[in-house]
């Protein structure tokens, strides 16, 4: 027999009362009947959302020192690249499918916000835009207090030779990145920090695990603003996941954000720093 799906439904302990229904229990939410009442926003567990950041910064550092050790194969760039997704990401993903299982409703699109309507063709441009508004916004504190920031993609413009690596990385930056990204930090860490904090702060705490997930001893210093930037960003794609309930606009957005960054790095106009 198939699940009873989310929803509002005549109170078991008062007939005239209404009680949502989160697809595996009853929850304290309650409402008398009239205007169709808003449900609470989903959440998970906060164990989730910690196991989701542990499971990827894990992954993460492991991929880095898996690619130092397999470097001198000498194997295409793409490969490398590849590996990057696979081990970086997965994990997390997997993380991820295990909470829905575990904690959520068992129907991972559900419990993680995957979904999406025609309308999200219009909210994710226009969040990828609050979000360049919020990255111009840091950049300008960034740049006066003098903080040190070095970007993530500076390198790229000296790889514009190597097709097989710009379009293997093309695809992990505008493909592969936002869809898991998304799904861990807005699908599974923001509905965690949900059921124990505030909005503000579950969506500012988001922001700063987003932005230092992307943290590189190689940059340095220069890891401060680079953190201090995609966290603005981080709280714009929080805040957008919160009041749509779900993640196809903040993947548009991302994806957006991440090919246009690509494309400058590309042509070379972005400033080294």
């Amino acid at each position: 027999m198939l699940p009873t799906p989310a929803g509002w439904f005549p109170d078991p302990w008062n007939n005239a009362a209404v009680r949502f229904w989160d697809g595996r229990a009853w929850t304290s939410h309650t409402a008398w009947p009239g205007p169709a009442p808003v449900p609470p926003h989903p959440t998970l567990p906060i164990r989730a959302a910690w196991g989701a950041i542990v499971t990827l910064l894990v992954s993460v550092i492991a991929s880095r020192y898996l690619l130092e050790a397999i470097s001198s194969f000498e194997w295409p760039i793409a490969v490398y690249v590849a590996i990057t997704a696979v081990v970086g990401y997965v994990p997390a993903l997997l993380w991820c499918w295990y909470a829905s299982r575990e904690w959520g409703t068992g129907r991972f699109r559900t419990d993680v916000g995957f979904g999406i309507r025609w309308a999200d063709i219009g909210w994710g441009p226009l969040t990828w835009i609050a979000c360049v508004i919020a990255e111009v916004i840091v950049g300008v504190v960034v740049v006066s207090l003098k903080i040190p920031f070095t970007s993530n993609v500076k390198d790229v413009s000296d790889l514009h030779g190597d097709r097989g690596y710009i379009i293997s990385l093309l695809v992990l930056a505008v493909v592969a990145a936002p869809i898991a990204e998304e799904i861990v930090f807005r699908g599974v860490v923001l509905r965690g920090l949900l059921s124990r904090n505030s909005v503000v702060f579950a969506v500012g705490l988001q922001a700063l695990l987003f932005g230092m997930a992307h943290f590189d001893p190689a940059r340095g210093m220069g890891n401060i603003g680079l953190i201090m930037v995609l966290s603005g960003v981080g709280a714009v794609l929080g805040g957008a996941a919160y009041l749509v309930r779900r993640l196809a606009p903040t993947m548009i957005a991302h994806a957006i954000l991440n090919g246009v960054a690509m494309a400058i790095a590309l042509s070379g106009w972005a400033p080294n720093r």
